[in-house]
């Protein structure tokens, strides 16, 4: 008896001593990892404030006496000078006709210059013969577009002074970006983060986005050429992975889709990964958490949708496989082990085992469980079980390292979960697609709580913890919202869903409206970068002018209707209808008296406009133009206008009452309140070699006359001296949307440049420095 007795103290000594040592191991790992927590912060609290000293440094050199721009460092990393070619040799007499060519070269661009002399052709008028004649001079440039023919003429007080083959300087002011409206929630995923600085950080275009939202600034990384699809935030808090489309340059060159992993501090890209691997568009990108962050998963877009793994700081592929032949909505490594990695998508979750340059699957059994048709997203609870949100609005929980559904939250939403997240303290919210609506479940997955997203934001697309108690929601119509349970719920970010085209600039206010196809208008503030209002019209929208007045602003919609709203009530004024086209230009002449509405049915319609805007008649009908018309300009009297045509036409008319007017005398020489017909005198020098009349869709002139923006098919924005007289003009360039920039217009007091994407739906604000 007294042995058992002793062997059960000495086996309870030993249960306890182990119990005693687990739980110093498992202190110790919590404190471990709290330290390591901490460090991460320290690293990040000290890059943010080395930031922030370098940004007071700008600052103070930027504020130096001798003008409003002095000290300022050139802007080398936004913009560059493309390079001039040789302007070649041009003759004197008009060329020949050329053969059909889709390119503008510099032989088929004539200066035609007819001298004062004796021998040259005169007109003698019949009432001063006693004076031999009156001589007689005329000049134009002419140039070729897709084998037209397209004659500018030149005004008289540049004719003298005038030459094809001058030098133009490269404009004395450059670009900086400023800000970035909008998210790309609408059909990408898990691109919502926040930073230890306080900065959230997602993408629009091909601009990646770091905003600080307490002090209202954003820094933007502009490594990428092209749409960005993806993001992933290292361990370690600071470094960063985006994954970009394939695209296309300017000379027809592919670009290839890749990642970047890039410093958020400095914006230095310190990796590039994949160029030649990837096919299409990278589409899931995750940097691993247990070994430090060393692995980067990727995702691509070709048809087996590969899974590769890369030691990304050696930039080496470590392995590759199929992942799937059905798309891919997320790919991620399990936080607990480096080797396992979980992708979804659709009806499939796959669990990854990594050993050596081999990755073998499990996949997902669904069992006894309803198979959804897609897997939306993925995340990981505390203990390391994986949780899955499905377009059925089933949460399924699966245990940690099988690939078995070990519980299940049923009908959690109704419709689709985009995003689950997993707070710090183990609780989780999950975020709706139908039912917009964001839940808060406890460790056991209880509902604890709920708010609901309003219509106007649309779905809930990601979802991202912020300070406690607060999260930031991304929605499908890309707008990102500060919430906090039970309703607290504030837009910071709003932009349009899709394809833009219709901007114009507030006369006097540092304001500007925005119209897309997604049939809604916003008047946005340039100083809180926020909507002062917003209206959802009935036709999808594709441009848009203010009145000299500011009081009423007109908007053209895709079929042939056009409308005007009080600027401060956004109240309709007025509504018409000219033909069932797109009206591609709405436009007040400068004294406020007359409205040209242009329109693609090839005719241009003018109303006479009374009462301060709101009160509209037709007086003329513009008939001429054998395409659709693309840009106008008014003259600065308000007595004529200029219109460009989809064939390249450039037409004037009387304002009064639409009549064409073919004698040159009488517009040569007119001053033209704005410039932004693309085909001008003062603005063909845009065209570069190899264009062929549609790769640029707009141009602005800044109010001061000295600058010249354009807005081209292949994402840049371009800033010229003014006028842009000599062809193949040099420029400063500058990237940051992706596909074609749609629109560009500078502020009243000629401070900012705002331009527009197309498909990126995207709003870029500039400073003019």
């Amino acid at each position: 008896i007294h042995k058992a007795a002793a062997a059960d103290i000495h086996n309870t000594h030993l249960y306890l001593s182990n119990m005693d040592m687990e739980d110093r191991v498992s202190h110790l790992e919590q404190r471990l990892q709290l330290q390591e927590d901490e460090i991460q912060l320290l690293k990040a609290a000290l890059a943010d404030a080395l930031r922030r000293l370098g940004y007071c440094e700008e600052h103070n050199q930027g504020m130096q006496p001798g003008g409003s721009h002095a000290g300022r460092r050139p802007l080398a990393t936004t913009g560059s000078a493309a390079p001039t070619k040789g302007l070649g040799h041009f003759k004197h007499e008009l060329s020949p006709f050329p053969h059909f060519r889709k390119s503008m070269s510099t032989e088929q661009l004539t200066l035609v210059r007819r001298e004062m002399a004796a021998e040259s052709r005169s007109r003698t008028t019949s009432s001063s013969s006693s004076s031999g004649g009156k001589r007689w001079m005329d000049g134009y440039v002419r140039m070729f577009l897709r084998g037209r023919p397209v004659t500018m003429h030149i005004p008289d007080q540049q004719r003298e002074s005038y030459s094809i083959d001058q030098k133009v300087a490269l404009p004395d002011h450059k670009l900086k970006l400023q800000w970035v409206y909008g998210y790309r929630g609408r059909d990408c995923r898990s691109n919502l983060y926040l930073l230890p600085t306080g900065e959230i950080v997602y993408f629009n275009a091909s601009v990646v986005v770091l905003y600080n939202t307490e002090e209202q600034q954003q820094r933007h990384y502009l490594g990428h050429n092209d749409d960005v699809k993806c993001l992933s935030v290292h361990p370690d808090m600071v470094t960063i992975a985006t994954g970009q489309v394939a695209g296309n340059s300017k000379d027809g060159k592919l670009l290839a889709p890749h990642v970047r992993v890039w410093d958020s501090v400095s914006l230095n890209t310190l990796h590039v990964l994949g160029m030649g691997v990837f096919d299409r568009a990278v589409t899931c990108v995750a940097f691993s958490k247990s070994n430090g962050g060393t692995f980067l998963c990727a995702v691509d877009d070709a048809n087996d949708h590969i899974l590769s793994v890369w030691n990304w700081q050696k930039e080496k592929q470590l392995a590759d496989v199929k992942c799937s032949n059905d798309s891919v909505l997320a790919a991620v490594f399990h936080p607990m082990d480096t080797n396992l990695i979980v992708t979804c998508g659709k009806s499939h979750i796959n669990f990854w085992t990594m050993e050596g340059n081999t990755l073998t699957k499990r996949q997902g059994l669904f069992e006894k469980h309803e198979k959804p048709k897609y897997v939306l997203c993925v995340a990981f609870a505390e203990n390391g079980d994986a949780i899955t949100g499905d377009s059925s609005g089933n949460i399924y929980i699966w245990a940690k390292g099988g690939n078995r559904i070990s519980q299940v939250v049923s009908g959690a939403h109704e419709g689709g979960i985009f995003s689950v997240c997993v707070l710090k303290d183990g609780t989780m919210v999950s975020g709706g697609g139908k039912d917009r609506k964001v839940v808060l479940w406890d460790h056991d997955y209880r509902k604890q709580s709920e708010m609901e997203v309003g219509d106007s934001f649309g779905p809930v697309r990601a979802l991202a913890e912020g300070k406690p108690g607060e999260l930031f929601i991304g929605t499908t119509k890309n707008a990102i919202i500060r919430a906090a349970f039970p309703d607290t719920l504030t837009p910071i970010v709003q932009g349009h869903t899709d394809e833009l085209w219709g901007l114009d600039i507030h006369p006097s206010m540092e304001q500007f409206v925005t119209c897309s196809q997604d049939k809604q208008v916003h008047l946005w503030d340039t100083n809180s970068h926020q909507p002062l209002w917003s209206k959802t019209i009935e036709d999808p929208g594709r441009s848009a002018g203010f009145h000299p007045s500011g009081a009423v602003l007109a908007v053209g919609t895709m079929t042939g209707r056009w409308l005007v709203l009080d600027t401060d009530t956004r109240d309709l004024v007025s509504m018409h209808t000219d033909g069932n086209e797109i009206i591609s230009n709405v436009k007040y002449s400068p004294d406020g008296n007359f409205l040209a509405v242009a329109s693609h049915d090839n005719f241009v319609y003018i109303y006479a406009v009374t009462e301060n805007g709101r009160k509209y008649s037709r007086v003329g009908k513009c008939t001429g133009h054998s395409s659709f018309v693309t840009h106008l300009d008014w003259s600065k009297d308000s007595k004529y206008l200029v219109t460009n045509s989809g064939d390249y036409e450039i037409l004037f008319w009387e304002a009064s009452n639409g009549k064409h007017v073919t004698n040159m005398d009488t517009v040569r020489n007119l001053e033209w309140s704005t410039s932004t017909c693309t085909l001008a005198f003062n603005t063909f020098g845009i065209w570069p070699d190899g264009a062929d009349g549609t790769d640029i869709n707009a141009v602005c002139r800044s109010h001061d006359g000295s600058l010249l923006a354009s807005a081209d098919d292949f994402g840049k924005v371009h800033l010229f001296s003014f006028p842009c007289s000599q062809p193949r003009a040099p420029s400063l360039e500058y990237g940051g949307h992706s596909s074609h920039v749609t629109n560009v217009a500078f502020l009243h007091d000629n401070s900012h440049l705002i331009s527009t994407g197309g498909k990126d739906t995207s709003i870029l604000q500039w400073v003019v420095a």
